[in-house]
C-alpha cells in the first residue's frame, strides 16, 4: 500500500473517533469474492467472511450489501451470520436482515418486452450466457475468446438498443457483459442508505466495488463517505481510493474492526 493511500486511510478511520455507528456497504462480485465463469461457484475471498462476521458482531456497523444478483444468491454463498441486508437487482430488490423482501415493479410493458427478448435470446444467445431477472435481461460472454465476445456484444447490443429508448429503461454495460434493464441502480441505493442512517460526521460510511455499475454508488457517496475501488488493475474511476483484492481489501476490513471496537469515550 502506498503512502498516500495509508494516509487518507488513516484519515477517514480517524473519524470513528466517537462514531455511535458506521455504514459500509459492498458490491459482491469482484469486490468479496472473485469474478468465475460459474457464477454459483463465486465465494468469498478468505477471510472476508470472517472479517465481515466479526463486523457485525460489534453492533457498531451497518453492513449492506449491493448487488446485480438476485439477493437470495449473495446470501447463500457470502455464508455471514447474522445475514445482513442486501439490496438485489442493483437495488430493485430489498432483502431486510430480518428476511422482509420488497420487490420493486416493473411496468407491463417492459415486462413484456423483456418477456419477449428473453424468449428470442433462450433460442440463440449468440454463444453468450443468457440470465433472465425480475427487472432485467442480461447477456454474459466472459471466458469466450476476444472475437466471438466482440460478435457477442455487438449482437446483443443491437438487439437490445430499440427497447432501450424505453422511459425507465437503461442499457448498462459491465465486465464482460450488458444488461437491459428497469428501476433503481446502485446510486439511488447509497443515497436511500445515507438518508436513513441519518448520515452526518459522526456516521463514517463507505462504498465498495469493482465494475462499471459501480460508478454510480461512488458518484453518490462522494463528498459524504468514503469511494473504494477494488479490482486487480486499477481503472479510471470516481472512487476515492483503489485497493487491490484480497490481501488490501482484507485490511481495510480489519481496518474498520479496529475501528469499531475503539471505546466510545464518555
Amino acid at each position: 500500500m502506498t503512502r498516500a493511500k495509508a494516509k487518507y486511510l488513516e484519515e477517514f478511520f480517524g473519524g470513528f473517533t466517537g462514531a455511535t455507528s458506521s455504514l459500509l456497504m459492498l458490491d459482491y462480485d469482484g469486490t468479496l469474492a472473485p469474478l468465475r465463469l460459474d457464477r454459483f461457484r463465486a465465494r468469498p475471498w478468505a477471510g472476508v467472511r470472517e472479517l465481515l462476521t466479526l463486523i457485525q458482531i460489534e453492533k457498531r456497523s451497518r453492513v449492506v450489501l449491493v448487488t446485480g444478483r438476485p439477493a437470495s444468491e449473495v446470501v447463500s454463498l457470502l455464508g455471514v451470520k447474522p445475514v445482513p441486508e442486501v439490496w438485489g437487482l442493483h437495488g430493485s430488490e430489498r432483502l431486510h436482515s430480518d428476511g422482509r423482501r420488497e420487490l420493486e415493479q416493473v411496468a407491463p410493458a417492459i415486462r413484456s418486452g423483456f418477456d419477449s427478448l428473453g424468449a428470442q435470446l433462450k433460442r440463440d444467445a449468440f454463444g453468450g450466457l443468457l440470465e433472465v431477472k425480475p427487472n432485467a435481461i442480461a447477456m454474459h460472454w466472459r471466458g469466450v475468446s476476444p472475437g466471438r465476445a466482440r460478435m457477442i456484444k455487438e449482437r446483443t447490443r443491437a438487439l437490445f438498443a430499440p427497447m432501450a429508448q424505453m422511459d425507465g429503461v437503461t442499457l448498462l454495460e459491465f465486465e464482460a457483459g450488458l444488461e437491459l434493464r428497469a428501476g433503481r441502480n446502485k446510486g439511488d441505493v447509497v443515497t436511500a442508505l445515507l438518508e436513513e442512517t441519518n448520515y452526518g460526521e459522526s456516521c463514517p460510511a463507505a462504498y465498495l466495488g469493482d465494475d462499471i455499475t459501480d460508478e454510480a454508488a461512488f458518484k453518490a457517496i462522494e463528498g459524504r463517505g468514503l469511494g473504494v475501488l477494488v479490482r486487480r488493475e486499477r481503472r479510471d474511476s470516481a472512487a476515492s481510493i483503489w485497493l487491490r483484492p484480497p490481501g488490501e481489501l482484507r485490511e481495510f476490513l480489519s481496518r474498520w474492526l479496529e475501528a469499531c471496537r475503539v471505546p466510545l469515550r464518555d
